[in-house]
């Protein structure tokens, strides 16, 4: 069939879409013909003729693509069964159907099919209803194992290989709700066409000047080598999406003696609805997969289809071959049985949260408080009081005399009832705490880091940490007292692969899963959290009546962060990502980069910054402890009122305060509450008269508001505590909306 050569009236992104019909064969390989020959111009009588179809086909997609786009070139609905069934767009809606909506008589009304092919393509692929995926992809030959994994993707002018990990054992039970939507396969089903496009294009101006045709044997073969490498211990497999026909030595790949075996798709799949299938069985098998992961890829083909070149692209994750290397690369080291989680605490209603929340706000306070406070019934906080009082989760207190009647007898939190284990994670330092659920600190663990350390060291070093603090601990908690363990890192984080992404200031790592390796080594419950957030849940858990109302945090680390708690709830954002301070500042000061982007504020790493400021003027700290040591020499300058210790602090508070203004002005909150490693004593002052001078003397509504701006109830080990406290606010706070996350 000729190649038509459309005139520029068509979008890049349509005409890769319409090149890649027109590539595929069937029905709307010619009705994608139709649109692309029409655009050259050439009447229905040409097109007709040179396709060899009839007029009036031609007018027909003529029109439906006038009046609906690619949309109408689809096919549409109709009676009777479809003339053929993509087995793997059954398994993607089976998946991916949120709620009920899976049944497999739902998927059959959907697709127009009847329920007996539905189940029958369930059973063929081992994936019934009701069940966690165990499957069985029926490639050619079937892909072994249960456990499967999109591993990469490869692709070159002549085909297009999409790499699977398996492993023999089934995966984890998948989360409650799937982290990945029909935005994020359509923009991979987009840009995969739009490349397959590209490279076919290119390819045939480069075999055309050149007549000869393209062998990029090699670079398949070192990719595949490559991904072995990185992945040892994971079996992979190269499924061929697609391959054009091409001599015997261009194919030699599939038959060489490579690492990696080589499949054909299942013989009822087209290549598009496997690819979807594979995405949606790996995100809802394991969280790790999560849509951070495939929004990667897309951003890879999509910087791939801008090269002016025909070179093949190719993507390799990295956190499975993370996750499964971590115990080669690192024997981390042998530790003391541990805590395991609490079985007792499961709370079984909202009403039992609010009357928690109400104890814990108060300190100490009696039934009859605590009904007038919720507005529940006194039979109902009586009933809750005494099975909370017969779990351990409240203790009663001396009794009250009253003015009538018999004493009265008020409850309060049990502090041993529950502990939890937090971890904050800093490029200098590493802190681990144990709690009591009071807020009590049990026991501190630090030990310095370097910020280039190696990923698998680090897990070690922060795994012994936390064993360390659980050991020093073992008197104080239960057996049966942990009730898990709560991670505080810098930003950005993936929450729902727990994946720390690239943080600034650890140059050595790289989309670590450092959850999912926690979670090897501690047999309990483990939340991943943004530091400034932890520290924010910290602050209201153990600030208790002092922190009733919304509020920022403002975190005062190795960078400024904001923790927001905002109508009873800490306000975590789409990504959990909520709370990125210094762009904020960057913009309050006018502070932007040529290409239009906010700056990166020195002022926003208060241990560098302070003392750089400081050496300007004139004072130069003794001794060459790091940045660390040199703000507190600042700090305690500043202290004993050295000018230039004092004008130091006060423009990297001013910095600060504009971002602070910004928050005020947006939230129209009118508490602030700073705090952090770096918010020490000896600059307190400084910040806090800096801070609150600007957040009440600039912001719009300043006359109907007055903002208070106030030290963080929390110690120096603000994110640890606050870390800890988040496994307490997950399991406690009162909210309407699911309460578990993974």
């Amino acid at each position: 069939m000729p190649e038509p050569t459309p005139e520029a009236g068509l979008a890049p992104e349509t005409l890769a879409v319409l090149r890649s019909w027109a590539d595929s064969g069937g029905p709307r390989a010619t009705r994608a013909h139709v649109v692309l020959l029409a655009e050259e111009g050439l009447r229905d009588a040409d097109i007709a003729r040179r396709l060899g179809v009839s007029r009036q086909t031609v007018g027909s997609w003529r029109h439906r693509w006038q009046s609906a786009g690619l949309p109408g070139l689809q096919e549409r609905p109709r009676t009777g069964r479809p003339a053929a069934v993509d087995e793997a767009e059954v398994i993607t809606r089976a998946l991916l159907a949120p709620g009920g909506s899976g049944a497999s008589r739902a998927i059959a009304r959907d697709l127009g099919l009847s329920h007996a092919t539905v189940a029958s393509i369930r059973r063929r692929w081992q994936l019934p209803p009701d069940e966690s995926p165990a499957p069985h992809v029926p490639t050619r030959p079937p892909l072994p194992g249960a456990d499967i994994w999109v591993m990469g993707l490869y692709v070159d002018p002549l085909r297009a290989v999409l790499l699977t990990g398996t492993r023999p054992q089934a995966p984890r039970a998948a989360p409650a709700a799937t982290v990945i939507g029909e935005d994020v396969l359509e923009g991979v089903d987009r840009a995969l066409c739009t490349l397959r496009a590209a490279t076919t294009t290119a390819t045939t101006t480069t075999a055309t000047a050149s007549g000869t045709e393209p062998d990029d044997r090699l670079t398949l073969l070192a990719y595949l080598t490559d991904a072995a490498e990185h992945h040892p211990d994971i079996a992979l497999h190269a499924v061929v999406l697609w391959e054009k026909e091409a001599s015997p030595a261009v194919r030699e790949p599939r038959t060489a003696d490579t690492p990696v075996t080589f499949h054909e798709l299942p013989a009822r799949t087209t290549w598009r609805g496997f690819l979807r299938a594979m995405i949606a069985l790996d995100s809802t098998s394991h969280p790790e997969s999560s849509r951070r992961v495939y929004l990667d890829l897309v951003a890879a083909l999509e910087r791939h289809t801008q090269l002016p070149s025909a070179e093949p692209a190719h993507w390799l994750r990295e956190n499975v071959a993370e996750h499964l290397r971590a115990s080669r690369r690192t024997e981390l080291p042998s530790h003391p049985p541990s805590f395991s989680g609490v079985n007792q605490i499961d709370l079984g209603s909202f009403n039992e949260c609010v009357v928690i929340e109400s104890v814990r706000l108060s300190g100490s306070i009696t039934r009859g408080e605590i009904a007038h406070r919720t507005g529940l019934t006194q039979q109902s906080v009586s009933r809750i009081a005494r099975s909370l009082l017969d779990r351990g989760i409240l203790a009663e207190d001396a009794q009250r005399r009253a003015t009538s009647g018999k004493p009265r007898t008020p409850v309060r939190l049990c502090g041993t009832a529950a502990h939890a284990l937090g971890l904050h994670i800093d490029p200098e330092l590493l802190t681990a705490v144990v709690i009591d659920l009071d807020g009590a600190i049990v026991c501190t663990c630090t030990r310095p880091v370097s910020a280039d350390i190696d990923p698998g060291e680090f897990v070690a070093q922060v795994v012994a940490l936390g064993h360390e603090a659980l050991e020093k601990a073992r008197g104080a908690v239960r057996e049966d007292g942990l009730l898990g363990v709560g991670v505080a890192v810098p930003g950005p984080v993936d929450i729902a692969s727990g994946t720390v992404l690239n943080p600034p200031l650890m140059t050595a790592w790289e989309d670590l899963p450092l959850l999912y390796l926690l979670k090897d080594h501690f047999p309990c419950r483990v939340l991943i959290e943004k530091d400034s957030l932890a520290a924010a849940a910290g602050e209201r858990w153990i600030g208790r009546d002092r922190r009733a109302r919304d509020f920022a945090y403002l975190y005062l680390g190795t960078g400024v962060g904001s923790g927001l708690y905002l109508n009873g709830d800490l306000y975590r954002g789409v990504s959990a990502n909520a709370g990125e301070f210094g762009q904020l500042c960057a913009i309050a000061l006018g502070r932007m980069a040529a290409d239009g982007r906010p700056e990166l504020l020195p002022e926003c790493n208060p241990p560098v910054s302070v003392a750089d400021f400081a050496a300007r003027l004139g004072l130069r700290p003794a001794g060459d402890g790091g940045s660390t040591a040199a703000y507190r020499a600042v700090g305690r300058a500043a202290a004993a009122g050295d000018t230039a210790a004092v004008t130091a602090v006060r423009e990297v508070a001013r910095a600060v305060g504009g971002g602070a203004l910004g928050l005020v002005d947006l939230l129209d909150i009118d508490l602030i509450v700073l705090g952090g490693p770096f918010f020490t004593d000896d600059v307190a002052e400084f910040y806090l008269d800096e801070i609150s001078r600007t957040v009440n003397e600039f912001p719009t509504a300043r006359r109907l508001r007055r903002v208070e701006v106030e030290r963080s109830v929390l110690s120096a080990e603000a994110a640890a505590v606050g870390a800890a406290s988040t496994l307490f606010h997950a399991a406690f706070t009162p909210r309407l909306r699911g309460r578990d996350r993974a």
